[in-house]
């Protein structure tokens, strides 16, 4: 078992990346740690494991991390391991993974796996990249490609609501001009989800799975700084999937084709700019599950 980690995620990470370490050594399992150097790196570092033959490759930290994991092990029988350190960890919330050191260590004991089909991104340049969670343009990309890392090392998510109501009061909210299954739409923000949660625990698609096929689609029909301080009071109470304004699809496509030059972010990381068409990937991926 190689367990990748991310040694620059900061101190408190560090100790409780040690306690979970603890806990598989005294559970009795034989693992590797590869520590990261640079984004891309966790991709690189688990493609090298899958032509060694390990069996499981462990992401040891956010959704950012797993992500880059499963870019490297996609299209191999490599089950993915999930020790959650990072500052949302929504998928491990999604899937309903153990965060207590004992409680990862039986799990990856057990190998129990459970099939998820990740989101694909595609590229005009030929790239794709694959997500586990979600993937947006608009304002949350807008958020993530200006975050200061230094800011989110020392106090974790109050760094994105720093930069959101930075985001809110600069950002243009330019029309997003989409195709949704070939129909076309515009929005001023646009989510494309595997599962239900974004932000942690918090709901935007009750009506997703990260194992069923296609993606939900939430269009925010309007933009502006009002409609965005909505929609971010909303989430947390639980209200945004009912939200004026608000429009959930079930879709297997969504193009976001204009204006070009807006980033995209998956999973926390920017991972490109517009234009983008999302779909499924062409994989599944085992995920180790409690």
């Amino acid at each position: 078992m190689l367990v990748i980690f991310n040694p620059a995620a900061g101190v408190r990470r560090r100790r409780r990346f040690e306690r979970v370490a603890g806990a598989l050594a005294e559970a009795g399992i034989r693992f590797t740690v590869a520590d990261t150097t640079a984004p891309g790196h966790a991709e690189a570092l688990a493609r090298e494991a899958v032509a060694a033959g390990e069996r499981v490759v462990v992401a040891a930290g956010g959704d950012g991390t797993i992500a880059e994991v499963v870019n490297g092990i996609a299209g191999s029988e490599v089950r993915l391991g999930v020790i959650p350190i990072g500052t949302a960890n929504v998928f491990a919330h999604e899937l309903g993974l153990p965060f207590g050191a004992a409680a990862i260590a039986a799990s990856l004991k057990r190998g129990t796996a459970r099939l998820v089909i990740p989101g694909s991104a595609h590229f005009p340049d030929g790239r794709t990249r694959l997500f586990v969670q979600m993937l947006g343009v608009g304002l949350d990309a807008a958020v993530v490609a200006s975050l200061n890392g230094a800011l989110k090392r020392r106090i974790g998510k109050g760094a994105y609501v720093v930069e959101t109501l930075r985001q809110i009061a600069a950002w243009p909210f330019p029309r997003l001009r989409l195709m949704l299954d070939g129909t076309p739409g515009e929005a001023a923000q646009v989510i494309a989800t595997k599962g239900r949660f974004y932000g942690g625990r918090f709901v935007l698609a009750p009506e997703a799975a990260p194992d069923a096929a296609g993606l939900s689609v939430c269009v925010f029909l309007r933009g502006g700084w009002w409609s965005a301080v909505r929609a971010g009071v909303a989430l947390p109470l639980g209200l945004l999937p009912g939200l004026d304004g608000l429009m959930r699809r079930r879709v297997a496509a969504l193009e976001v084709a204009a204006p070009s030059g807006l980033p995209v972010q998956a999973d926390g990381d920017l991972i490109g700019a517009t234009p983008v068409t999302v779909t499924d990937a062409a994989t599944r991926i085992p995920v180790v599950a409690a």
